[in-house]
């Protein structure tokens, strides 16, 4: 891989570029660019150019830029996080049907939790949730899950950083985590009274991969009205273990009886079996 000046490839300047961008500030103009990525001027103008040949940025009318529908397009080509969104959607619609507040799904992303997919009502209480943004995992119930379940490095790394307090209740102290993420694996879920905001509860349970281990986290934002959080824990819980079993259906060989139809499209679309039928036949007789 090529090299810029100080070792750094010119691949990292790249992704340093796109990573400039953000859910709260997604345009940008070039002068924010280098700034954010910590570039020199010149250097960003090039770096920019040639994202945008590519598809990867859009330059807009105002000369403000975006991240490109392409890197969409071949983010949907995996069957990692978009593949668990997709198969993980009907589950969480159902439980937005029944909470009727906010439904969320997120995973562990270096310290933060990244958030794939969220449904909310218009009238529901106050969440900080964006689509594709990130929360730190010390703040929500989502986070908790996820960092009780990842490698004791990970809550190194937390508790080696300086840790956002949001509210009073946020949980800032190396001993008030370590208890909380001893009661979430002990308990299988974690509840959040005024983390984030002090009129929102969170909510959260662990989501299991076809091998078992935990890929996720699914959580609802409810008022936080001191009701028994039962209720919302054992709809988590079916939520879970839906999303778990469409997860090892599509990680089955195809002659498998409880494999998903639809082949090779199976970790990555949730539609009709005879659509999924379809793009399998499809797929199958373009093939060389």
């Amino acid at each position: 891989m090529a090299r810029a000046s100080g070792g750094e490839s010119v691949l990292s300047k790249h992704l340093r570029v796109m990573e400039a961008f953000d859910a709260a500030d997604p345009f940008l103009s070039l002068s924010d660019i280098a700034a954010r990525a910590g570039l020199a001027a010149s250097t960003a103008h090039r770096l920019v150019a040639e994202l945008e040949r590519e598809g990867l940025v859009e330059r807009l009318p105002d000369r403000t830029y975006r991240l490109g529908v392409r890197l969409w397009e071949m983010a949907c080509r995996t069957p990692g996080a978009l593949g668990l969104r997709e198969l993980a959607r009907p589950h969480l619609q159902s439980l937005h049907g029944r909470v009727r507040q906010h439904a969320q799904l997120g995973v562990l992303n270096g310290t933060d939790v990244l958030f794939l997919d969220r449904l909310s009502a218009r009238d529901a209480v106050v969440n900080a949730t964006l689509i594709g943004g990130r929360i730190p995992l010390h703040v929500s119930s989502s986070g908790l899950v996820l960092l009780a379940h990842a490698g004791p490095e990970v809550l190194e790394r937390v508790l080696a950083a300086p840790r956002t307090r949001y509210t009073a209740a946020t949980l800032c102290t190396p001993a008030d985590l370590t208890a909380a993420l001893r009661d979430v694996r002990a308990r299988g879920w974690a509840v959040c009274d005024g983390h984030v905001h002090e009129e929102s509860r969170g909510i959260a349970v662990p989501v299991h991969g076809a091998h078992h281990d935990v890929i996720a986290a699914i959580g609802v934002v409810v008022p936080n009205d001191g009701a028994d959080p039962l209720a919302h824990i054992e709809l988590l819980t079916r939520a879970s273990h839906a999303i778990t079993e469409a997860m090892r259906a599509a990680s089955l060989p195809p002659s498998h009886p409880a494999a998903l139809p639809g082949g090779r499209f199976r970790p990555l679309v949730t539609s009709s079996v005879r659509s999924m039928e379809y793009l399998e036949a499809r797929a199958g007789s373009a093939a060389p």
